[in-house]
């Protein structure tokens, strides 16, 4: 009889583990944010009863609302009325993070059709608004023609005229800044050419040096310099930590530095295993980041670009409900890490959302 059992046990034993495997694959699929938040799609259903947006609603341009005075400029630019986009920077004066995104987001309009930034050229020589304008603009030609896709799937046609883009570029950073010395924006701009002509460690660093010499908290410029130490770039994940764990030490409270960790954490990482996103560390990343946040200026043009960061980890680490307070504050917008470097950005904002949403019920 021993015998006989020992054998029935043995031949059980597959359809055990094959059950057992079953289980751990639905679990895994239930509580994991590439899920539907639900059994049945009821993490979804939920967070409409919240009065959450579906995908379909989501904008994939922006990380938050545009201030007001910044939609008037945008919309000014789009229809070619250069004279208020000249006084949208003018209204904006030393505010130099809310410069340097206004003129960011212009120059994205120039860089597809331009008359418009020519007329102000033309009308007022040696503006500096719009030499800074011209400058943004100029950088986003060159990565547009270059394209986001990565170097094997980029031509040799589209690497010249990126290189050569990027050249021309900086002469016209030169002149923005010589035309307004005080000025991080042009300097901000040339990192992206220093990004793409791949200027060694140290010109990046003298870079830096005249940037944070105007402005030593400037959120766009920390952003744009971790780029380029990331590994992917002209640094490695050492370098990229070392630069984002510096800064957020010395940062006041309120100036958001506090993502730069997150950031250089999600840039690298390349598990599937979300054990990485809850240690210690990464724990106290996040706390810093909540602190940050309730300090900040709640106008703060890079608040909503922390907040996402926030949720995302926050549900990572299962503490859906302080996950689903992040999303509730920037739901609407979805162009921000860690969302802005998938294709359905939009959906997978959603599922982790909605993961979020469903998982809070019992908090």
């Amino acid at each position: 009889m021993t015998v006989l059992l020992w054998i029935l046990g043995v031949l059980a034993a597959p359809v055990v583990l094959a059950g057992l495997w079953l289980a751990w694959v639905f679990l895994k699929e239930f509580f994991s944010p590439s899920g539907d938040g639900g059994p049945g799609g009821e993490g979804a259903a939920h967070a409409e009863r919240l009065g959450l947006l579906p995908a379909e609603r989501q904008s994939t341009e922006y990380a938050g609302p545009l201030p007001e005075d910044q939609r008037t400029g945008l919309a000014a630019a789009r229809r070619g009325d250069w004279r208020a986009v000249a006084e949208v920077m003018t209204g904006i004066g030393r505010d130099w993070e809310r410069r340097s995104g206004f003129a960011y987001l212009v120059a994205e309009q120039a860089a597809e059709e331009d008359d418009w930034l020519l007329a102000w050229e033309r009308e007022r020589p040696g503006d500096p608004d719009a030499a800074v304008v011209r400058a943004r603009s100029t950088v986003i030609l060159a990565w547009n023609i270059r394209g986001a896709k990565k170097a094997k799937y980029t031509t040799g046609e589209q690497f010249a005229g990126f290189h050569r883009t990027l050249e021309n570029a900086r002469a016209e950073i030169a002149l923005a800044a010589d035309l307004n010395p005080d000025d991080p924006t042009p300097f901000v701009t040339e990192i992206w050419v220093a990004l793409g002509l791949g200027y060694p460690n140290s010109e990046m660093d003298k870079l830096w040096t005249e940037i944070v010499a105007r402005d030593p908290h400037h959120y766009e410029a920390h952003f744009s310099a971790l780029q380029y130490w990331c590994a992917k770039w002209r640094g490695s994940e050492r370098l990229a930590m070392d630069f984002a764990e510096r800064a957020a030490a010395s940062a006041p409270l309120g100036s958001l530095l506090t993502a730069l960790p997150l950031i250089a954490h999600f840039e690298h990482d390349e598990s599937d295993d979300a054990a990485v996103d809850q240690t210690p560390e990464m724990v106290a990343r996040v706390n810093a980041g909540l602190a940050d946040a309730a300090a900040a200026d709640p106008g703060h043009p890079r608040l909503p670009e922390l907040r996402h960061l926030l949720a995302f980890y926050l549900a990572m680490q299962d503490r859906a409900e302080a996950s689903l307070e992040q999303f509730r504050l920037v739901d609407g917008y979805v162009d921000a890490l860690p969302w802005r470097y998938r294709n359905d950005m939009a959906e997978y904002y959603c599922r982790v959302r909605d993961t979020a949403a469903w998982a809070a019920r019992g908090e």
